[in-house]
């Protein structure tokens, strides 16, 4: 490992032990709290599987408010943002950002907010929205807010080229599984816990198929790994005239969208499709003179119902032990 990578993973080290052993360091909420992340720069899911575990607990009863922090926002409030209270949106694409203005989209009864500080998110959402639990979206280093139950994503790089930045992709060291209370590890990872690790969820990922008479699309991207999605897409049925991907994140703007509706032209496609969270930051350009095709991702436990149990069993833990 470059000397590089050996300080950062030394100095994340360090930071964690610091918070974990300082009295005062991590602040807490009243109700339960949840965080889904991984140990990687970029996405791997977090997003999707934030989303199913908020469902899974409004499904169990409880209201569940997801806490971002709003990455790449072009109009972000000093303070909190509610983007939406659980019964209906309270905010745009600039003041909420993609991620979270598509979990709110996707989550009926279920309030999502965004700030910086996600313990003052937390709390305006016990106090005035009737929180009962908290979701943590991209929060495994998001160690100033303390966490009942942390869920760690474990994908096939994360394994295969364990190292971290500036050398890797990786945030933390490997070994920092340790911190979990579970591991969510896709199904093509050859990885088994051993010894004190956390108990580990196989996930399974894949996009929805095409219907019958989806002719060739163009797939656009603008994601941490477009590549991904394209080669998800093919393997799920799809068949791609051709790709267009831009980073993640991307602000579209009006010219980006006619540039991708005359791509999908010359490509003789007969729709676009791309991915949830792209299809938030296209909404502002409808209508579209070629049909756009929005195609989740899937992702989740399998099977759900042992991970589903585990979860409640967590959550009723975390009550009696702060009780």
């Amino acid at each position: 490992m470059a000397i590089a990578s050996q300080l950062y993973s030394a100095l994340a080290r360090l930071r964690r032990t610091n918070v974990e052993t300082t009295p005062g360091a991590s602040r807490r909420l009243n109700r339960p709290v949840v965080s889904i992340g991984n140990l990687v720069v970029g996405g791997s899911g977090k997003t999707p599987l934030a989303a199913l575990v908020a469902r899974l607990l409004a499904e169990a009863g409880e209201r569940p408010a997801v806490l971002s922090r709003g990455y790449a926002r072009t109009d972000p409030d000093d303070g909190v943002t509610i983007v939406s209270d659980g019964q209906r949106l309270r905010a745009d694409l600039a003041r909420a950002g993609d991620e979270p203005l598509l979990l709110a989209r996707s989550l009926p009864g279920v309030a999502v907010l965004v700030c910086a500080d996600r313990y003052l998110a937390g709390c305006l959402a016990e106090q005035h929205l009737g929180a009962t639990v908290h979701v943590l979206d991209d929060g495994f280093q998001h160690l100033q807010l303390d966490r009942d139950v942390d869920l760690l994503i474990v994908a096939r790089e994360d394994v295969e080229r364990p190292l971290t930045l500036p050398s890797g992709r990786l945030r933390e060291p490997p070994d920092t599984i340790i911190a979990a209370d579970a591991i969510l590890a896709a199904d093509d990872v050859m990885f088994e816990p051993a010894g004190a690790a956390p108990p580990m969820f196989r996930i399974r990922r894949s996009p929805l198929p095409p219907p019958p008479d989806a002719g060739s699309a163009l797939a656009v991207a603008g994601i941490a790994d477009p590549s991904r999605f394209f080669d998800e897409l093919r393997s799920a049925g799809w068949t791609l005239s051709d790709t267009a991907a831009f980073p993640d994140h991307h602000p579209y703007s009006g010219r980006d969208v006619k540039n991708i509706v005359n791509h999908a032209v010359a490509s003789g496609a007969a729709r676009i499709v791309t991915t949830e969270k792209d299809a938030v930051r296209l909404l502002p350009f409808r209508p579209h003179s070629v049909p756009v095709v929005t195609v989740p991702l899937r992702l989740e436990p399998q099977p759900i119902e042992p991970f589903r149990d585990w979860l409640a069993d967590e959550i009723r833990s975390a009550r009696d032990l702060h009780a």
